[in-house]
């Protein structure tokens, strides 16, 4: 048989006839009552999600203006260490007092864009502090107080920017 003997075939065969199942105006209604409340339904997420995204965004931005320095004042701490460095090996003269200005009107131009130095005390706090090494406790320094600061921390804001580089005493 060939393919056009088989397309003739099909073409005489009667299609079957589909059932048409009609609705009462009841069955209906019911049913555009359903697809209207599952649309009620749909917008409602939609509507909220919309509400969530712009909350969202709108924290983000806040987020972003309140931290935009973040990065700078990260990038100008090192400017600030090689001054402190420089105080430590100069001899007292007007260069030392040129350097000591230079060092506080940057402190001060930090300060107001948020920066603080961590205050170090004599308790570890390890959520501003990093050890970078320890030594044995004793009595004049306990298990987990402070013994020195290598090296200042910074706080941005309320993130910490830097922490203070300490040595700890340890059991």
């Amino acid at each position: 048989m060939s393919e056009e003997e088989s397309a003739e075939e099909q073409a005489e065969e009667p299609a079957p006839e589909e059932e048409v199942i009609e609705l009462t105006i009841e069955e209906q209604l019911a049913e555009a009552i359903a697809r209207a409340e599952k649309a009620e339904a749909e917008i409602t997420y939609r509507d909220a999600d919309l509400v969530n995204l712009r909350r969202r965004t709108a924290t983000d931005k806040i987020e972003l203006l309140k931290f935009a320095g973040f990065n700078l004042a990260n990038r100008i701490l090192p400017v600030l260490d090689s001054l402190d460095k420089a105080l430590e090996a100069a001899e007292e003269g007007p260069m030392t007092d040129g350097v000591r200005l230079t060092r506080e009107n940057l402190i001060q131009a930090l300060q107001t864009e948020g920066l603080t130095e961590i205050e170090v005390g004599s308790e570890f706090d390890p959520t501003t502090m990093e050890a970078l090494s320890t030594l044995p406790a004793s009595d004049e320094h306990p298990d987990g107080t402070v013994i020195d600061t290598l090296e200042a921390g910074w706080m941005y804001k309320d993130r910490v920017l830097r922490p203070a580089r300490v040595v700890v005493a340890k059991e």
